[in-house]
């Protein structure tokens, strides 16, 4: 898983003056929601906005943003690709991680870097069903990472809580009368195809409002479909059909995305870990792009920052600093709104 700010923004001065769309206040100044001077803020805590609201339930529930550690049981993910490939090393590596600090384990079995072709279903199945079901039963939060309503079924079946679909179910019509039956929490993830096609599909007008409404059109789907709208979790797609300005003016713009415009709060998860945008960010100045474990640190910067504007979790392939940073964020976030409070 870009002109105008798009639904839900605000601002009536001229172009290019604090309270415009996506151009930040001056310091000291309130940002949206009440949050001085951090725009883009999702509210301070019990507000109403996404941090102050409790989260999908059958997950973990804590006073910040959460920490979902990455196991790829894939030979060719775009950054660790064959690190974990096994269930021994896969089940590992999930244990590792929910020591370190994650919340949850996110368990994948089918690659969704640029370009990459997909696997069948039996080979995506053999790959994460030993892994979700000892990860589960050591008790740790297991989501699985799939498009397939077949592969999610199986993987609740073994244990897995939540379903993680890049696709927000685009892929199989099937998933979202799947995740209504369970009852479990979806991720519905902004996409506009699949891996081969997602790099031609990345332009936009106005990507803060273009993601908003077609995720807004997912949601109404999966919805009808019978999805209960507690239980959907909003992603905006950093990286799929996006270049490295469209993920940034997301980032900015995380109230806008929760609310979808305008109306309540969605939970949103933010998969920024490793991403190539970043490594472009630190190229060398010679033009060679940083490589994918080489912004790490920048990837924890990026959780700091979205967990102060309220983002649900951060999906990360290394944890402690993550883990580490969604509490700086959220003691920045609980500050900005006693400082609002006291305004």
């Amino acid at each position: 898983m870009t002109s105008d700010a798009g639904p839900g923004a605000t601002g009536t001065g001229p172009p290019g003056a604090p309270g415009q769309p996506g151009v930040p206040d001056p310091p000291g100044a309130p940002g949206p929601m009440g949050a001085p001077g951090l725009p883009g803020v999702l509210g301070p805590p019990g507000a109403g906005g996404l941090a102050g609201r409790p989260g999908p339930p059958g997950l973990p529930g804590v006073a910040r943003c959460l920490v979902m550690g990455v196991v790829n049981v894939t030979p060719d993910s775009f950054s660790d690709g064959g690190s974990w490939f096994g269930a021994d090393a896969a089940i590992a590596r999930g244990l590792e991680l929910a020591g370190q600090g994650a919340d949850i384990v996110d368990v994948g079995g089918e690659s969704t870097r640029p370009g990459a072709q997909r696997v069948s279903a039996e080979e995506e199945l053999r790959r994460v069903g030993p892994v979700i079901s000892g990860l589960a039963a050591a008790g740790v939060p297991v989501s699985v990472d799939t498009m397939r309503a077949e592969v999610a079924q199986a993987a609740l079946e073994v244990g897995a809580r939540l379903v993680n679909d890049v696709s927000g179910g685009l892929a199989d019509p099937e998933m979202p009368r799947l995740v209504a039956q369970a009852g479990v929490p979806y991720v519905v993830m902004h996409w506009r195809g699949h891996s081969h096609q997602m790099e031609d599909r990345a332009v936009y007008a106005d990507v803060v409002g273009e993601v908003c409404e077609e995720l807004s059109r997912r949601v109404d789907a999966v919805v009808a479909a019978g999805v209960d709208p507690a239980l959907i979790i909003l992603d905006p797609g950093l990286g799929f059909a996006k270049l490295a300005e469209h993920n940034w003016q997301l980032l900015a713009h995380l109230a806008e995305i929760s609310r979808l415009g305008g109306g309540p709060a969605f939970p949103v998860l933010i998969g920024a870990s490793r991403k190539r945008f970043l490594g472009r960010l630190l190229a060398d100045d010679d033009g060679t792009v940083r490589p994918f474990a080489g912004s790490d640190d920048a990837t924890v910067a990026v959780t700091a920052l979205a967990a102060a504007a309220g983002a649900w979790c951060c999906r990360v392939h290394e944890v402690p600093a993550n883990a580490d940073a969604v509490r700086v964020g959220q003691a920045w976030r609980e500050a900005a709104g006693a400082a609002g409070g006291a305004a």
